[in-house]
C-alpha cells in the first residue's frame, strides 16, 4: 500500500430542520437506511428539544455518541440504575450492546442543542454488556496549532490521543479555528468519515469545496493508503465536527431502536424487551 492520501470531498448536502413534536425540533443530519453508504454510521440526528420530547425506551446492538452543543441534559440509565448530567461541550459514548434501557431530558423550561450519532456494533460485540462513557469537555484532550484547536473525543489528531473505548474504531473530533487558518486531520485510509460544520466557513479536502454552517460533507475514500489527512482552511471563525470509523461490511437489520444483522435477531430483541430482560440482566 502507498503510505499517505489528501482526502477530497465526494458529496455536500445542507440539514434541513424540522418540527418532530411542540417540543422538538431535529435535522437529520446521515439519514437512516443507508447503512452500506455510511458504514459503520448509522444516523446522525441534529436535535433541539425539551423536557417530554423523548420518554425511557431501550437499545440493542449499537452505540450512542450523544455531544452537547448548547444547554445541558439529564440521562438516566439501566446499567448504572442512576444517571447523570451533560453539559455544553460535554460528550458520551454508550454501549447499548445484548440491551440498556435509558433516558434523556433537560430540567423543566430548558432546551437543550445536540447530536446524537448512531454507531453499529460488529457481529461478535452485539451482545456484549452495556458500558456508559462520560467524558466532560474538561477532560477531553486538545490539540492546539496556530489559530486552531482540536478537541479529541475519539480517536486521535496528530499525536494527541484519547483515552475512550471503542468497540469499533472511531474518530471524534471537534475543532475551532480562527479566519484564514489551515487544519490538518489525519486518518487511516481505510476510514469513512464525515465533518458536519456548526459555525462559519471554509474551504474543504484536497478539491477545496466551499462550504458553511449547517452543511454536511462526506469525505472521499482512501482505501488504497495506510494513512490519509483532510485539510480545511477557514475562511472565518468555524466550528465543526468530524467523525471516521473502521467500515465493519455486515449486514444490517434495523428496526426501531435495535440494530441486528438478522431478523430472527430482531424479533429477539423485541421479546426480551417485553419480558423486561434489558432490566434484569445487568444486576
Amino acid at each position: 500500500m502507498n503510505i499517505e492520501s489528501a482526502r477530497s470531498i465526494k458529496k455536500v448536502w445542507t440539514v434541513h430542520e424540522r418540527k418532530v413534536s411542540g417540543v422538538h425540533r431535529a435535522g437529520a443530519v446521515l439519514e437512516p437506511g443507508f447503512w452500506e453508504d455510511y458504514d459503520p454510521f448509522l444516523l446522525l440526528m441534529d436535535d433541539r428539544f425539551e423536557k417530554g420530547a423523548f420518554d425511557i425506551h431501550p437499545h440493542r446492538g449499537m452505540e450512542t455518541i450523544t455531544f452537547v452543543i448548547d444547554g445541558s441534559i439529564n440521562h438516566y440509565d439501566s446499567v448504572t440504575g442512576e444517571g447523570g448530567k451533560l453539559k455544553s461541550g460535554d460528550f458520551q459514548f454508550m454501549t447499548a450492546g445484548r440491551g440498556v434501557v435509558h433516558n434523556e431530558s433537560p430540567d423543566e423550561g430548558e432546551s437543550v442543542h445536540l447530536l446524537q450519532l448512531w454507531v453499529n456494533l460488529p457481529r461478535k460485540y452485539k451482545m456484549v454488556e452495556p458500558r456508559y462513557q462520560n467524558i466532560p469537555k474538561i477532560a477531553a484532550p486538545v490539540r492546539h496549532e496556530e489559530g486552531a484547536l482540536i478537541r479529541v473525543y475519539s480517536g486521535s489528531s496528530g499525536p494527541v490521543v484519547s483515552k475512550t473505548l471503542n468497540y469499533v474504531p472511531v474518530t471524534f473530533v471537534e475543532v475551532i479555528a480562527e479566519g484564514e487558518t489551515l487544519v490538518r486531520q489525519d486518518l487511516p485510509g481505510s476510514y469513512n468519515g464525515f465533518i458536519y460544520i456548526l459555525e462559519g466557513s471554509g474551504m474543504f479536502g484536497k478539491n477545496q469545496v466551499q462550504a458553511s454552517k449547517g452543511q454536511a460533507l462526506w469525505l472521499e475514500t482512501a482505501d488504497n493508503f495506510d494513512m490519509s489527512y483532510i485539510e480545511v482552511a477557514a475562511i472565518e471563525k468555524l466550528r465543526f465536527i468530524l467523525f471516521a470509523g473502521e467500515p465493519l461490511n455486515e449486514p444490517v437489520v434495523a428496526r426501531g431502536p435495535f440494530v441486528m444483522n438478522t431478523e430472527e435477531e430482531i424479533e429477539q430483541a423485541y421479546a426480551d424487551y417485553r419480558k423486561w430482560k434489558f432490566l434484569t440482566q445487568n444486576k
